[in-house]
C-alpha cells in the first residue's frame, strides 16, 4: 500500500468517526456541562482572569515534586493547545470547510470552556501522590475512580495509550511536520535538519522533567503569543477595510456555503462543521483530555479554582489567536475554499501574511510556528509522559522520550496529509473514554460550579 493509498484510507476512517459520531457528542457534552453548571464559562470568565494575572509570572517559582503553581499549569496547558491548529489547522479548516468553518469553531469552543473547566475540575479533585512524593493526575485516574472493577480498567488503559499514540508520536510528527514546512519555504532549509534540531532541543527538555517544561512553558508561552497577536495585529490594521466582509463571510457561510463560495465548490454545512469542530478540538484540546494532566498539578485552594482559570486558556486559544489566524488569511484574498490544488495548510497561511508583510510574511509564519508547535510539543510530551508511568512505570519513561524524539525527526519529513490524518483518528480515539468519564462525573462538576466543597468524601 502506498503512502497515498493508506493516507486515504485513514482519512475516510476518520472521516466516518468525525461525522457520524465524534462531532455531536463533543458538542452535546459541552452543551451538557454548560447547562449542568449554568453557563459556567460566562459566570466566572472574570474570576478566571482576575486568578491569571494574580499569578503572573515569567519566572514564577520552580516546579517540584507537589505541583507546579497556577500560573505554570496554565501555560503549560497552553503550550500544548497553541500549536500549528491555531496557524496550520486554521488554514486547513478555511480549505476544507470554508469561511463558515471558524464560525463552529467558534461555537464549539464556547461550549468547550464548560468542558474544560469541567476537566480541571476533576483532575484537581482525583489528582493523587505516588509513592517517591510526587503529585500527578488527568483523566486515567478519574476514569478509574468513576469505573471500578475491569471496565474501568480498561477504559483507563485504552485512554492512555490513545493519548500516548495521539500527542506523544502522531501528535508530535505533526508540530515538527509543521515547522519544517515554514522553515522549507522560508529559508529553503532541508526538512530532515529542522527536525534533527528540533528533536536534540526537545530531548534536552525532556530530560530535564517537569520543573523544567514548566519552566520554558511559563516564559514561552506569554512572549509567542504577544508576539504573534501584535503581528496579527498589525496585519489587520492595514488591511481594516476588509474586516467587515470577513466577518460576514464566517457568518453566511456557516449556513449558506455556496452563497460566499459558489455552487461549484461543493462545500456543505456538514463539511464547515465537520472541520470547524475538528480542526477546534485540535486546536483548543476541550473534551481531548490532554490539559487535565498540567490542571491537575496546580497548587490551588479549591478544585474550582483551577477550573476557573482553565476556562481563560480555551478563550486565549481560540478566540483570540486562532481567530487572528482566520482573518489575516480571509482579509488577505488568498483563500481559494475548495478549489482543487489551491493553497492550503501552513502555505496558504504564510501566502496571506506575506500579501501585507512581503517576503518578511514568510520568516514572520516561520518563527510563529517554530515557538507554537515546538511548546506543544513539550507539552504533549508531558501529558503523554503522564500516561506512560501510569502503564509502565516510571523507567519506561527514557523508552517513551526516545520514540518521541525519533518521531520528531520522522514527522518532519513525512507527507502532510498522512500526518494530520492520522493525528484527527487517534485524536478522536482518546477522546471516547474521557468524554464517557466527564459525562459520568458531571455532577460533581456542577456541585463545583455552585462553590461547594467536592473535596469532603
Amino acid at each position: 500500500m502506498s503512502m497515498d493509498q493508506l493516507a486515504d484510507l485513514v482519512s475516510k476512517v476518520s472521516d466516518i468517526v468525525w461525522n457520524s459520531i465524534l462531532l455531536y457528542l463533543l458538542v452535546g457534552t459541552g452543551v451538557l456541562f454548560t447547562i449542568r453548571t449554568r453557563f459556567v464559562q460566562i459566570r466566572k470568565f472574570g474570576a478566571g482572569w482576575k486568578r491569571l494575572f494574580g499569578n503572573f509570572s515569567l519566572n514564577g517559582e520552580k516546579a517540584g515534586k507537589d505541583g507546579m503553581s497556577p500560573f505554570q499549569a496554565l501555560t503549560t496547558a497552553i503550550a500544548a493547545q497553541v500549536g500549528t491548529g491555531n496557524i496550520a489547522g486554521a488554514a486547513t479548516a478555511l480549505y476544507s470547510g470554508g469561511p463558515g468553518a471558524i464560525f463552529w469553531m467558534w461555537l464549539s469552543a464556547f461550549f468547550g470552556m464548560s468542558t474544560i473547566y469541567g476537566e480541571a475540575v476533576l483532575a484537581q479533585k482525583y489528582k493523587t501522590v505516588d509513592k517517591d512524593g510526587h503529585v500527578t493526575g488527568g483523566p486515567i485516574y478519574y476514569i478509574r475512580a468513576r469505573f471500578t472493577g475491569k471496565f474501568g480498567k480498561f477504559l483507563a488503559g485504552f485512554f492512555s495509550l490513545a493519548i500516548i499514540f495521539a500527542l506523544g508520536f502522531t501528535g508530535n510528527m505533526v508540530q515538527a511536520n509543521s515547522i519544517s514546512a515554514s522553515f522549507k519555504t522560508a529559508f529553503g532549509i532541508p526538512p530532515i535538519v529542522i527536525g534533527v534540531i528540533c528533536a536534540v532541543i526537545a530531548a534536552f527538555i525532556f530530560l530535564g522533567g517537569v520543573s523544567r517544561i514548566a519552566s520554558v512553558t511559563e516564559k514561552l508561552v506569554p512572549v509567542m503569543a504577544c508576539f504573534y497577536i501584535i503581528g496579527c495585529g498589525a496585519i489587520l490594521v492595514i488591511n481594516h477595510a476588509s474586516i467587515i466582509p470577513a466577518f460576514k463571510s464566517i457568518f453566511v457561510a456557516a449556513f449558506d456555503p455556496q452563497a460566499i463560495l459558489g455552487g461549484a465548490v461543493g462545500i456543505t454545512v456538514q463539511q464547515a462543521m465537520r472541520y470547524g469542530v475538528a480542526r477546534g478540538l485540535f486546536s483548543n484540546e476541550a473534551g481531548m483530555g490532554s490539559t487535565p494532566h498540567a490542571h491537575a498539578l496546580a497548587k490551588v485552594e479549591k478544585p474550582q479554582d483551577q477550573g476557573e482559570i482553565a476556562i481563560i486558556s480555551v478563550f486565549i486559544d481560540t478566540f483570540i489567536v486562532l481567530t487572528l489566524t482566520a482573518m489575516v488569511i480571509l482579509t488577505s484574498g488568498q483563500l481559494q475554499a475548495g478549489v482543487p490544488g489551491g493553497l492550503q495548510g501552513t502555505e496558504l497561511a504564510q501566502a496571506a501574511f506575506n500579501t501585507t508583510m512581503g517576503s518578511f510574511g514568510n520568516i514572520f509564519v516561520a518563527v510563529c510556528m517554530l515557538f507554537f508547535a515546538f511548546s506543544t510539543i513539550i507539552g504533549w510530551y508531558f501529558f503523554g509522559e503522564t500516561n506512560v508511568k501510569a502503564l509502565f512505570g516510571k523507567k519506561a519513561t527514557k523508552v517513551y522520550a526516545a520514540i518521541v524524539v525519533v518521531c520528531i525527526v520522522i514527522g518532519s519529513a513525512l507527507k502532510v496529509d498522512l500526518v494530520w490524518n492520522l493525528s484527527d483518528l487517534f485524536n478522536a480515539l482518546m477522546v471516547f473514554p474521557n468524554l464517557i468519564a466527564l459525562i459520568f462525573l458531571s455532577g460533581i462538576v456542577a456541585r463545583a460550579s455552585r462553590g461547594e466543597d467536592i473535596l469532603k468524601k
